[in-house]
């Protein structure tokens, strides 16, 4: 399909507070065209984006989608207890299809957000993959592996072994990546991550891992070890250019270096962080140090949102404050979160950003309505002023998702009925 986006408002390169106006065309799953008089040639769609702004697919590189089930579950609890109270009892009765039913309730909730990929790491894994092959979404996913036995042999773990039959069956599918993941070092032994640490290098995969959480976790694992959980998984070989790293709340200026060293991604989730009392991570050492920074909602049972426009706002906010300073961070710093630092964290080389050649990941925003407009600042829009509600139009590889409150792909009425009635078996309540 041949897409053109005529009288486009972009960010301007380098200057992200400006705005230019661009003809954007589209030709099958990439962008085919970027300049200011329309192409020559014949299109399936014209969209006029008149009092539009037009950004790249926005990327939410940590997510446990199947957790919409249990949002907001939990509520005003520390992360402890959080997970011990709430969260692993009502895993524990987790089913393949309501991870189905949940991950394409997450999935339709993204969509509208603008959100065009995001990074999964959970179990039920391969019923996550359906839903992504049905909206057309892209998606990292990972079987997520707790260990507790050092005596136990890797190979014969289930969990190890879901994990690898979900990258037989599903990576390079329908736009799925399959990575691996140690859910974090407090739930896995040394045996166990190096395994898969090896596991992931033969078959050249990614690995999504949580790490320094919380200040209890990190000073644990000091205890234990003698190090932190960051230097814990590079001894282990499970920390490398292909390592996502969730959350970072409380790393020290050596795991920073490590980190920015070995060429690893970090997942700044500031909401959820915030919500369970974890802290702020330290995003402007990350930059310092040259670490590639990307934004995760986290589940919807600790965020309760999956916006990563709200995320973006978030961090934009809470770091100026942390630091007593207005000017912590350069408009065109920050910019890279809401995309291409999604993107390189997930390996996808050729999407978030707005480029001849790259992928067809976009996001149509409206700027001209109540609320939204005037647009002074580029940059600063879409850090204070950009909502979930502006979102005009979701694309994903060249493919509309998702057009004025529509969706292409999701019949959202009979998932809402499915959903609703899943809900309420699971509770038994509505």
């Amino acid at each position: 399909m041949k897409i053109l986006f005529k009288n486009a408002a972009i960010p301007a390169a380098p200057e992200p507070r400006h705005m230019r106006r661009v003809c954007l065309a589209t030709d099958g799953d990439r962008i085919s065209y970027i300049g200011e008089a329309p192409p020559e040639g014949a299109f399936d769609l014209t969209v006029d984006c008149t009092d539009g702004l037009l950004i790249p697919g926005l990327v939410n590189a940590h997510c446990h989608s199947a957790m919409t089930l249990f949002r907001g579950l939990g509520g005003g609890l520390p992360t402890q207890r959080w997970l011990d109270e709430a969260i692993l009892p009502a895993e524990d009765r987790l089913t393949s299809e309501l991870t189905r039913l949940s991950s394409l309730w997450a999935i339709a909730e993204m969509i509208a957000a603008g959100i065009t990929s995001f990074s999964d790491m959970y179990f039920f894994c391969e019923a996550t993959a359906e839903a992504v092959a049905e909206a057309g979404i892209k998606a990292n996913l990972a079987r997520s592996v707790v260990s507790f036995d050092e005596n136990a042999d890797p190979s014969s773990e289930s969990r190890v072994k879901e994990a690898i039959s979900l990258y037989d069956n599903w990576n390079g599918v329908e736009g799925i990546k399959v990575d691996f993941s140690l859910h974090a070092e407090y739930t896995n032994t040394p045996k166990m991550t190096a395994y898969l640490a090896e596991l992931a290098a033969k078959r050249n995969a990614g690995m999504q891992i949580h790490l320094s959480e919380t200040a209890r976790e990190h000073d644990k694992c000091v205890a234990k070890y003698g190090k932190t959980p960051a230097r814990f998984f590079d001894d282990l070989g499970a920390l490398t250019a292909k390592t996502s790293l969730a959350h970072c709340v409380h790393v020290t200026d050596d795991d920073l270096a490590l980190i920015a060293g070995r060429g690893a991604s970090v997942v700044h989730c500031p909401r959820s962080n915030l919500k369970l009392g974890s802290g702020v991570a330290p995003l402007r050492k990350l930059f310092d140090a040259g670490v590639n920074v990307a934004l995760g909602t986290d589940g919807a049972a600790s965020n309760n949102r999956l916006s990563i426009l709200d995320e973006y706002g978030t961090a934009a906010l809470i770091h100026p404050g942390v630091a007593g300073r207005a000017d912590v961070f350069d408009p065109a710093e920050l910019l890279p979160l809401l995309a291409r630092g999604g993107a390189i964290s997930q390996g996808r080389a050729d999407t978030g950003e707005l480029s001849v050649g790259m992928k067809a990941d976009l996001c149509l925003l409206e700027v001209g309505g109540v609320g939204a407009y005037p647009v002074a600042d580029a940059a600063d829009h879409l850090a204070f002023a950009a909502s979930d509600s502006h979102v005009r139009m979701t694309v994903c590889d060249g493919r509309i998702l998702y057009h004025n409150g529509e969706y292409t792909t999701i019949d959202v009425e009979k998932l809402r009925r499915e959903f609703k009635a899943a809900v309420k078996d699971f509770y038994g309540r509505g």
